[in-house]
């Protein structure tokens, strides 16, 4: 089995495990990762977590050209932005998880800090996590929003819309995202109920100890 194939076979895995455990439905989400010669393996537009085909993954040279596989995600805008601000960047992948979607439609929910720091392990995994505002699906705006960034963030909020998690192979990506989205969850379960986050120096120490990307 070559690198690629692999490749392939690991994008398939994680997105029907993503879809069995209802963190994306239907034909939403799509996952990046990058190949051995600097392109990209895409999942295909229309197509479903649940019964990805491994050969029909859309494939990218290092020029970022579309040489083999179905027609990629219309979402390519923020998956190119990503590569292109985050040199560490090494998959992305993007959902339409309930509850994080959920969270970024409250009126109060924070745009430069997404999640409520509750537990440690997003603050850990993910930084800060911004909520950008409603974009329609494909719209290139969204690639000019995180590119806007400069890099600065691992992961997005897109209100709405769903989470976008960068990260340094598939499986920091996808182990972020569902951080992210238990995370979401759980401000859920606790809102209006007083509960006792994490402290200032709590975050500090973390950030400190783990060596966390932190866009003061």
């Amino acid at each position: 089995m070559t690198e690629l194939t692999a490749l392939r076979e690991r994008v398939c895995l994680f997105a029907r495990s993503l879809y069995d455990r209802g963190l994306t439905h239907g034909s939403t989400g799509n996952i990046s990762i990058r190949t051995p010669d600097g392109g990209l393996l895409v999942t295909p537009t229309g197509s479903s977590f649940l019964t990805l085909d491994p050969a029909r993954l859309s494939l990218f040279d290092g020029a970022l050209r579309h040489v083999d596989g179905d027609a990629p995600t219309k979402e390519m805008p923020l998956h190119r932005a990503f590569y292109d601000t985050r040199s560490t960047a090494g998959a992305i992948v993007h959902l339409h998880a309930a509850h994080s979607v959920a969270l970024s439609m409250m009126p109060d929910a924070d745009t430069d800090d997404f999640l409520a720091r509750l537990t440690p392990y997003p603050v850990m995994q993910l930084g800060k996590v911004k909520l950008l505002p409603y974009f329609m699906p494909g719209d290139p705006a969204i690639g000019d929003a995180i590119r806007g960034l400069a890099g600065r963030r691992t992961a997005v909020m897109l209100a709405n819309h769903g989470p976008v998690v960068a990260g340094k192979d598939l499986d920091a990506a996808v182990y972020a995202m569902e951080e992210l989205e238990a995370a979401a969850q759980l401000a859920l379960m606790t809102r209006g109920l007083g509960p006792k986050g994490l402290t200032d120096a709590d975050v500090t120490r973390l950030v400190r100890t783990f060596d966390v990307e932190w866009d003061a």
